[in-house]
């Protein structure tokens, strides 16, 4: 990967977002970003509705985001800060999550919540992006991961 581009703060949309990472609904699980510091941070946005298919069994009369999907979404916000931050090329190029530490689950999610992902760099080294995420509703701290992703050439 080469240096990222330089320092600016700014918001993703959705558009954005479809050009940089791979996921799609329902499994695209992060709506829009904020406050983007190229090769830093990034904080992704979910609006977790009623009508997401994992409700309809988990769990029934008392709705709660999977952790996993929690875990996922802060993975997809990784992915999409390493896509920008290194201006990845989607045809030739994909993120794949390469393993999660220290995970915590502390506070459920459920339906009309706004989930946020503040993922930031831990360590950049080759293809190799080391994160710390922090998944939060409101001030409430709902799950904590550290994890990894690689950049993988898919033509090989």
């Amino acid at each position: 990967m080469t240096k990222p581009r330089p320092e600016a703060v700014e918001d993703i949309d959705i558009q954005e977002i479809m050009r940089r990472i791979p996921h799609r609904p329902p499994f695209l699980l992060v709506d829009r970003a904020e406050a983007y510091h190229p090769g830093k941070s990034l904080v992704g946005i979910k609006c977790v509705t009623m009508n997401e298919p994992f409700f309809m069994g988990h769990f029934p009369g008392a709705p709660v985001m999977p952790g996993v999907l929690i875990v996922e979404a802060l993975a997809q916000t990784g992915g999409l800060l390493m896509s920008k931050s290194w201006d990845v090329d989607p045809e030739g190029k994909i993120i794949l999550f390469m393993s999660v530490d220290h995970c915590r689950f502390r506070h459920p999610v459920r339906p009309g919540d706004v989930l946020r992902m503040e993922v930031e760099v831990q360590r950049a080294r080759g293809d190799v992006v080391k994160f710390r995420g922090r998944g939060m509703v409101g001030e409430k701290l709902a799950a904590e991961a550290d994890f990894a992703a690689m950049l993988v050439d898919t033509r090989k």
